[in-house]
């Protein structure tokens, strides 16, 4: 999960070829094409803690033509094209660690259309996601996903990573609403698939192959999602506990009574005492759990199933719940939920945010695990994030000049990844793979899924241009039996 701070990655971090220089800028112009320190350097890492490596170049296409012609040119010199938006991502999944070109498509940024008719919306990768759920909403329509990091990320990025966020329990992530895309393929062809239509089973489902893929297949120009009415009203409640056990069986109860919240946020103590400190919303910070639930949807179902819900809370031994009494109430709580992790940065210098994820019935005892992960290796980590979906931010604060401790924070990362995968769950839920994750991948999918997926890549792209080092480590990480620590038993009662 971790690696040392590196500089240049597999390659020399050397300037363009001049051949291939002129070549680029004959097509983009020489505005667009950036070989120099500042540009290399800014080029070099993205959200993700400990991964750095230069690029040998940065070009800023501005349509799907110039796109392609770039790409053309590239695979044709076997050059590694890295696809890259704001770079927001928490996996290295956009860090250059085979040198090489970033393609950043920040100029394509426009909504296209919106198709009241079909409820559809097209737009090109570089669109903020924020600005796309402003537009909509505008027609008091609604896109669903809601990443931490809508108010910065593209949606190219959102769909490269599967982006999830908030809303996922009850609306699903980003794979659940694109419907149809464009793509430029590393031989500078260009794929289209899927489209408006709410039917397609024509071959095979090609989008959401591309969906998750991390820009390691082809590069995406143009996206086209669903979208659905604007829900009626809106209520965020929050439950305070001093037992985290009996959040986490509110938390089985609410969804075994058939009630789908829109949201069902976990914070656990740590987080609780460092958003509070940061946001000043008077939060307890003498709770060990606090679940920040919203529902959605027609205004007499939403005041049912908030009451029921509180009833669950209360039955539950929750100490305190509290229904936000107005809109700005419930937006300003949702919004200190989104600061965690800036709250959490706040700390020390290097934040390393991780997405385990486990069956929802598992919260506790992975909540319980990653505590004593981090008592065993004497580190600082908070757990937060979407309870009603299982999938959990342990969230180390460290300082990446501390080379002793980094080892510790890899160690307990490792260990916390065998954990979820112990309890029926995953190494990632919304964050993806890329470089930060890949010795990981095989303890979930197995060799053979391994072998049929970069079956696949080689099909998409035969020289291995597009974001290498991605996915597939160049070695799977050795798998160690956790025994130094005693695996939960039942929830108490």
């Amino acid at each position: 999960m971790i690696t040392a701070y590196k500089v240049n990655g597999g390659r020399t971090g050397t300037l363009l070829d001049q051949t291939v220089k002129r070549e680029l800028v004959s097509i983009v112009g020489d505005s667009y094409v950036r070989d120099d320190t500042e540009a290399l350097l800014t080029h070099s890492y993205d959200a993700t803690a400990m991964y750095q490596a230069m690029p040998d170049g940065v070009v800023y296409p501005g349509n799907r033509e110039e796109v392609a012609a770039v790409m053309k040119v590239l695979n044709r010199n076997r050059i590694p094209i890295v696809g890259r938006g704001s770079g927001s991502n928490l996996s290295a999944g956009t860090v250059p660690v085979e040198g090489g070109v970033v393609m950043v498509l920040t100029r394509m940024n426009q909504l296209l259309e919106v198709d009241e008719d079909n409820l559809t919306a097209t737009f090109q990768p570089g669109l903020i996601t924020k600005s796309l759920h402003q537009a909509v909403e505008a027609r008091n329509l609604f896109y669903p996903p809601d990443p931490g990091s809508m108010v910065i990320s593209t949606l190219g990025g959102n769909i490269a990573e599967c982006a999830g966020g908030l809303r996922g329990l009850k609306y699903g992530t980003t794979k659940d609403y694109v419907i149809g895309l464009e793509a430029v393929l590393p031989s500078g062809e260009t794929l289209k698939t899927g489209g408006k239509l709410t039917k397609d089973v024509a071959g095979y489902d090609l989008t959401k192959l591309l969906v998750g893929s991390e820009g390691t297949l082809a590069m995406i120009t143009e996206a086209t999602v669903k979208l659905l009415p604007y829900p009626e009203s809106r209520l965020v409640m929050t439950a305070y506990y001093p037992d985290i056990y009996a959040a986490a069986r509110s938390v089985s109860r609410i969804i075994a009574s058939r009630i789908i919240p829109s949201s069902l946020e976990f914070l656990d103590n740590a987080t609780i005492r460092v958003v509070e400190n940061f946001a000043h919303l008077g939060l307890p910070t003498d709770m060990e759990a606090i679940l920040l639930i919203e529902q959605d949807g027609p205004e007499s179902i939403v005041a049912r199933d908030i009451e029921r819900m509180a009833t669950i809370c209360r039955e539950e031994h929750a100490a305190e719940v509290i229904v936000a009494d107005s809109v700005e109430r419930g937006e300003e709580l949702m919004t200190a939920r989104r600061s965690a992790l800036s709250a959490l940065a706040r700390l020390k210098p290097t934040t390393i945010l991780e997405d385990a994820t486990v069956p929802r019935s598992q919260i506790a005892p992975m909540v319980q695990q990653v505590n004593l992960i981090a008592e065993k290796y004497g580190l600082d980590i908070c757990t937060f994030g979407h309870a009603g979906d299982g999938n959990l931010h342990p969230t180390c604060m460290t300082d990446a000049r501390d080379k002793e401790e980094i080892e510790r924070v890899e160690l307990a990362f490792s260990d916390i990844f065998a954990a979820a995968i112990d309890l029926g769950g995953t190494i990632t839920g919304e964050h993806g793979v890329g470089l930060a994750k890949a010795p990981y991948l095989e303890w979930k999918v197995g060799k053979s899924g391994i072998d049929v997926m970069k079956g696949i890549k080689k099909a998409f792209d035969p020289h291995n241009v597009m974001n290498p080092g991605k996915l597939f480590a160049k070695e799977t990480r050795r798998r160690v039996v956790i025994d130094t620590w005693e695996q939960p038993k039942t929830d108490p009662q």
